[in-house]
């Protein structure tokens, strides 16, 4: 079984490469642009949304379509119709009451670059050098018709599906799609490992076969500090909207640091499921907590800016990939609820009349249990979390043992060194 993976590759243009880039972007852009205004019209007028080959037969002699190569022009198309047909589906959403925010009809972008995406048989791998291809009007008005990219030595051409051109604060990233296969490690469905977030301890994780650590968030948290202090200087008596290049450059450095983050701390959770044979995770996660989170103005800004829903999602892309199950559940009382004294579970908002937790939480990261032994409050969340669907999956959680809930493993990210048990 195929699954896909993708590896993005910062690009380091000379001055004639850039501008074919930058061109080639903004024409994606205004193209995009002539499609939503036509989109939106008819929307208005008829109530129906245009599908992809609507879009293709209609811009098909448009100048933007024809500066891009047929192919590039048709996928730039066929995202401004996905993103109608979602716009619909999310109406849908609301009526039946699935979706709660309403959505807005997808809208324009000014004086910008979009993604620009060429499929593997339009790109051709000549010396080391892939080979793109530019539109017909181009070669009428420059003269030339192609531009190359040096081929990533780590992956193999043949299993290349596309290449997406990716603008981003100024910077010019070459994304390659590209199909892996299944891997297949002997893992065990019957050993669960089960993970709760946070901030100061980013990932909780705790699995009935003995194992217990903790994904530090300490570090990635100060970035997020200084960036947003640094921001705040720099915007300060500016006019609304003001950009620069200092602005850019440091949040792309921070983004990076924040994608870093995010793949090692999924690699390191799928490492530890193949290292003990593990195959179920199960990831505690309430439906719009986000946006919902009302915890204070500065631990808001320091959890909603925690990307721990790209970590969830890459957690999830990885497990499929190496034949790992991944269940998501909600987390209500996870953490108020003693695992040692087996309290019940109740979901969000069915908590039955004279409910109370057998234990408390004493301090930030300790748990005290009815009998009065102390544990480690996040992993009490994150055994919690595994007992929300064991009956489910039917686990057997004997193998959780308090020792794992009293000293996890502590992981910092950019050392990647495990400190002793405590």
């Amino acid at each position: 079984m195929s699954n896909y993976d993708c590896q993005q590759n910062l690009i380091s243009p000379d001055a004639n490469l850039k501008a074919i880039l930058e061109f080639v972007c903004g024409e994606s852009n205004k193209l995009a642009n002539c499609a939503i205004y036509y989109g939106r019209q008819l929307y208005f007028k008829t109530r129906k949304v245009p599908g992809k080959y609507d879009f293709h037969k209609m811009f098909k002699s448009n100048l933007h379509f024809q500066a891009l190569y047929s192919h590039v022009a048709q996928q730039t198309l066929t995202s401004v119709a996905e993103s109608f047909s979602s716009y619909v589906g999310l109406l849908k959403g609301i009526a039946s009451g699935t979706v709660t925010q309403r959505p807005r009809l997808p809208g324009y972008r000014k004086d910008s670059l979009k993604l620009v995406t060429f499929p593997k048989a339009d790109v051709k791998l000549k010396n080391g050098m892939l080979r793109f291809p530019l539109g017909s009007k181009v070669k009428l008005w420059f003269g030339m018709g192609e531009f190359f990219l040096p081929m990533p030595l780590n992956l193999d051409y043949k299993k290349l599906v596309e290449i997406r051109i990716l603008p981003r604060n100024r910077c010019f990233y070459a994304e390659f799609v590209y199909r892996v296969e299944e891997l297949a490690y002997g893992v065990d469905p019957g050993n669960v490992l089960g993970l709760d977030h946070g901030i100061n301890n980013w990932l909780t994780g705790v699995s009935n076969v003995g194992t217990s650590f903790i994904i530090d968030g300490l570090h990635l948290k100060s970035l997020n500090q200084w960036y947003n202090k640094r921001i705040s200087v720099l915007k300060e008596n500016q006019p609304q909207g003001f950009w620069s290049n200092q602005l850019a450059r440091i949040t792309e450095k921070r983004n990076r640091q924040v994608r870093d983050a995010v793949n090692k701390a999924a690699r390191i959770v799928v490492n530890h499921c193949r290292d003990n044979q593990i195959g179920t995770v199960v990831f505690g996660w309430n439906k719009d907590q986000k946006q919902n989170a009302n915890i204070g103005k500065k631990t808001n800004q320091k959890f909603v800016q925690i990307p721990t829903g790209r970590l969830k999602e890459r957690i999830s892309q990885l497990c499929q990939k190496h034949g790992i199950k991944f269940v998501e559940t909600e987390e209500a009382y996870t953490s108020k609820a003693s695992f040692i004294d087996n309290d019940s579970l109740p979901k969000f908002g069915e908590k039955t009349e004279g409910w109370k937790e057998s234990g408390k939480r004493v301090t930030r990261g300790l748990y005290r249990s009815a009998s009065g032994t102390k544990i480690n409050a996040d992993c009490n969340g994150a055994a919690n979390i595994i007992r929300k669907v064991v009956v489910k999956l039917g686990l057997n959680l004997g193998g959780i043992s308090s020792g794992d809930l009293i000293a996890p493993l502590k992981i910092r990210l950019w050392t990647l060194q495990e400190s002793p048990r405590i």
